[in-house]
This record gives C-alpha cells, sequence and structure tokens, in this order.
C-alpha cells in the first residue's frame, strides 16, 4: 500500500517555501561578493553588477520571511524544533541574517575584512549550508520523498 503523504500546516510551508528560495539566492549571492571583494578561499570570473547591492536586496526580502519563520517556529512549530536539524537550520539561518544586519556594505567595498560581524555572517552561512544538508537528509530519513514531498503540496485543509 502506497504510503500517504503527512500533511504540513499551510503556514509552514508558505514560510518554508519563501525561506527555501531565498536563502540559496542569497548564497549564491554572498559567493560572489566574497569572490569579488574578499577571494581568500575562491575567486569567479568578473561577474557584472553590484552583488554587494544585489546580495543586499536578497536580504531585504528574507530578513521579514526569517522573523515570520522564527516565530512560527518558537510558536506554532515548537515540536518540529526537537529535531536537531531543523533546530540547527534555524539557529544558523537567525545568525545569518542577524550578523548580516550588523554589517555595513561599505567594509567590503574599502577592504574591510576584519570586522566582527563579518566573520560572523562567513561562519553563519557555512553553518547554514552544512545545516540545510543535514535537515534534507534528516528529512529523508524521517519520512523519505512521502515528507519531503509534503512541504511542496498545495493543498490546504478546511477547517472543520
Amino acid at each position: 500500500m502506497a504510503q500517504q503523504a503527512p500533511y504540513q500546516p499551510a503556514l509552514l510551508r508558505l514560510l518554508h517555501g519563501l525561506t527555501a528560495a531565498l536563502v540559496p539566492l542569497a548564497w549564491l549571492s554572498g559567493a560572489v561578493v566574497f569572490a569579488k571583494h574578499d577571494g581568500r578561499w575562491f575567486q569567479l570570473p568578473a561577474l557584472p553588477g553590484d552583488w554587494i547591492d544585489i546580495h543586499g536586496t536578497l536580504a531585504v526580502l528574507l530578513w521579514p520571511v526569517a522573523l515570520l519563520f522564527s516565530l512560527y517556529a518558537l510558536s506554532a512549530g515548537r515540536a518540529r524544533l526537537r529535531q536537531p536539524a531543523n533546530a540547527v537550520a534555524m539557529l544558523a539561518l537567525v545568525l545569518a541574517v542577524g550578523s548580516g544586519k550588523l554589517m555595513q556594505e561599505d567594509w567590503l567595498r574599502t577592504g574591510q575584512l576584519d570586522a566582527l560581524p563579518y566573520h560572523l555572517h562567513l561562519l553563519a552561512w557555512f553553518l547554514l549550508s552544512g545545516a540545510v544538508i543535514w535537515h534534507l537528509t534528516a528529512v529523508l530519513r524521517r519520512g523519505g520523498w512521502p515528507l519531503a514531498a509534503s512541504i511542496l503540496k498545495l493543498r490546504v485543509r478546511s477547517r472543520g
């Protein structure tokens, strides 16, 4: 008998989906910013555009989503935070957004690579990368593809 996919609350699916769309875009734009302005670990060919502003725009979009997702996680989603992979992913997201808010965009443009918020931001994005991989692995181990696919469902249950 085919396993029925569990139902995920609509607000969780919305906030998770927005986060899952914005985080990779922020990570990729941040990698371009890092390669262009820091480049200690890797470099990329020169890409046109002001990537600090692109990264900052994505951060402006991610900030309220991360805030709402965190509030959801601490209230209605509290039980899901008992899963270590979920908790670490949420903490890494909060650290990434929080440290990014503490940064000033001109630091990298002027070569100021020693600011504590910048180092916290780099650490947060490494943690978030690992946490997302851990989260996906844990979801697949716990519920397989039905659980993983349930976060993508558009169906909303009626209350009643």
